[in-house]
């Protein structure tokens, strides 16, 4: 006849470890890729990195043709829909109703969260990593068209690049967190910033305020390699208060909201 302790023992050993961090992000990884809507943005980014660098192939002064550019030009038109890929890895979750298997299977929510998090950043670097293939591959038809080129392409502008997209892509995730529905995070994650950034660029008393506040302002030297002391000062404010808060209230809201 066992013992309760031995009972006790049986069943610790009958149950399966809880997935490793990696193994979540890799679900979370593969999630945003999946569905249709997943699937469709890729497609269209890797599109648009191509059709970008084609254009800039062609048009455009000479000396803005170079690997440099070619990146910075790209990298803009990238983070218009890389943001949308952060917001529906949150809300598509909620909004199928997948969410409560998610939390059933790992009812640690934060370890949920942080997961999802990594798979950001590692779609980040892919992205970065693409859209640099691209650029280079533009340049080099450049010289061989005689339309310009230059391989000035160096690791700063690299890091520059990723954390332009990452904090762009972090915005997405927390817009997705805060709202919890698609259709009105990704409206609102466009108008919100964009509205701001005419108020702040037509209005009088509000242009220096927009210097420090406007995250499209203060990111824009990231694509140009020009960030000194004053211009971080400045991106750290806005990445402040658009990133940092927002994305604090959104995960706090995810880790309380009841699931039904």
């Amino acid at each position: 006849m066992t013992t309760i302790a031995e009972q006790v023992s049986t069943h610790q050993r009958n149950v399966p470890a809880a997935p490793s961090l990696g193994r979540l992000t890799l679900v979370e990884l593969r999630k945003m890729s999946d569905t249709r809507a997943g699937r469709w943005l890729l497609a269209s980014i890797a599109l648009v990195v191509v059709g970008l660098v084609t254009v800039r192939v062609f048009a455009g002064p000479s000396d803005t043709r170079n690997a440099e550019q070619f990146l910075a030009f790209a990298t803009g038109g990238v983070s218009l829909l890389l943001p949308v890929l952060g917001i529906l890895s949150v809300t598509s979750e909620w909004g199928q109703k997948t969410v409560l298997t998610t939390f059933a299977l790992v009812p640690r929510r934060s370890r949920v969260i942080t997961a999802k998090l990594l798979a950001a950043v590692a779609i980040t670097v892919m992205s970065v990593a693409v859209t640099i293939v691209v650029a280079l591959a533009g340049n080099l038809a450049a010289e061989l068209l005689n339309r310009g080129g230059g391989w000035n392409l160096g690791l700063d502008t690299i890091l520059y690049a990723f954390l332009f997209q990452l904090l762009n892509m972090l915005l997405g995730i927390a817009f997705g967190a805060l709202l919890l529905a698609s259709g009105l995070a990704i409206v609102l994650y466009f108008i919100i910033p964009t509205v701001w950034s005419v108020i702040g660029g037509t209005v009088a008393v509000l242009k220096d305020a927009a210097g420090w506040l406007d995250l499209s302002t203060t990111t824009a030297p990231l694509l140009t390699t020009s960030m000194g002391g004053d211009e971080w000062a400045r991106l750290g404010v806005s990445a402040a208060l658009w990133v940092l808060l927002p994305l604090t209230a959104g995960l706090i809201r995810v880790l309380r909201t009841e699931i039904k």
